[in-house]
């Protein structure tokens, strides 16, 4: 579904909605529903988790969506969809640095991962190659790669603790309230009167239901239930999504080039799930002092009976 969501962006960014307009529409929408879903928690269990569902708040949601779409606004879509996909690999090394028991990283990880991203740059080119660099636009999409990232570590722990409905709650709630500084960015007004175009309504229910609510709550329960590398390979798939809805949307052609990287991300994945298992117990990896036990326990206490019999009828 997140794959969609560049084509659904484009259509309201062309009907005259800013960035920051766009993300505040879908992320109402989907705070104002998810109560139907978990209405009773307030906070969460100390102010230290509170302030990481601040952090993942930003990160997963305000910081993300700003710099995605502003990205969009500045560079070309090619750039920003290949660049917000190396979001993968930036997980996988953050994780390496701070969390290096919690995931294994083989070869079969780094090949998959090579592999899939060298599918997503076919499918995103889709036979034409054009690549313009655009420091500002290219920063920007680093950026959104990076904090969505950061966001997937910081969900980690706080998965283990917390059901997911509290959690995709509190990112729609500080994704809002981190809103604020980026109102005064230029280009952040607001413009109701495009909210009559049906197709703006029609697409901002659609990022604000499906792709926010919906896919949150999805994606935060995969990310606990099978890791967090593991699962953000699969962004992978976001340009072959984009790529389908873009064909029936806008018209877009599909090339054998496309199709050439669509097996590439397959096999990436395969690779990636067959020879990277990505979830380790806690504690595993730490090395324990282990006593070995002894090879014929009978054996030996025949051995300590037989001299204490020994020592018994000594004179």
């Amino acid at each position: 579904m997140w794959g969609t969501t560049f084509v659904s962006t484009k259509v309201l960014i062309g009907n005259g909605l800013s960035p920051t307009e766009i993300f505040t529409y879908r992320f109402v929408l989907a705070y104002a529903a998810i109560w139907f879903f978990s209405p009773r928690r307030l906070w969460s269990d100390s102010w230290k988790d509170e302030a990481l569902m601040a952090a993942v708040g930003f990160t997963g949601g305000s910081l993300y969506f700003i710099t995605e779409n502003t990205a969009l606004e500045t560079t070309l879509a090619s750039n920003v969809s290949l660049l917000v996909c190396t979001a993968p690999i930036w997980t996988a090394l953050l994780s390496r640095v701070f969390t290096p028991r919690e995931e294994r990283f083989g070869r079969g990880l780094w090949f998959g991962t090579a592999a899939a991203m060298a599918g997503s740059a076919l499918v995103i080119f889709n036979g034409r190659f054009v690549l313009e660099l655009n420091p500002a636009g290219d920063a920007l999409s680093i950026a959104a790669a990076l904090s969505w990232a950061v966001y997937s570590v910081l969900m980690r722990d706080l998965g283990r603790r917390y059901s997911t409905m509290f959690i995709t709650r509190k990112v729609f709630f500080y994704g809002l309230a981190t809103l604020a500084p980026f109102l005064l960015l230029p280009g952040a007004d607001y413009n109701p009167a495009a909210l009559a175009e049906p197709a703006v309504w029609g697409n901002l229910l659609f990022l604000g239901f499906v792709a926010s609510l919906v896919c949150f709550a999805v994606w935060n329960r995969v990310l606990r239930e099978i890791g967090v590398v593991a699962s953000s390979n699969y962004i992978y798939l976001n340009p072959v999504f984009t790529m389908g809805a873009a064909a029936s949307v806008l018209g877009e052609r599909i090339t054998w080039i496309a199709v050439c990287g669509l097996v590439l991300i397959a096999a990436g994945l395969w690779l990636a799930e067959r020879y990277a298992d990505s979830t380790v117990p806690p504690g595993a990896g730490v090395r324990k002092k282990v006593f070995p036990p002894s090879r014929n326990l009978r054996e030996q206490k025949k051995k300590f009976f037989r001299r204490a019999d020994g020592d018994n009828c000594t004179p």
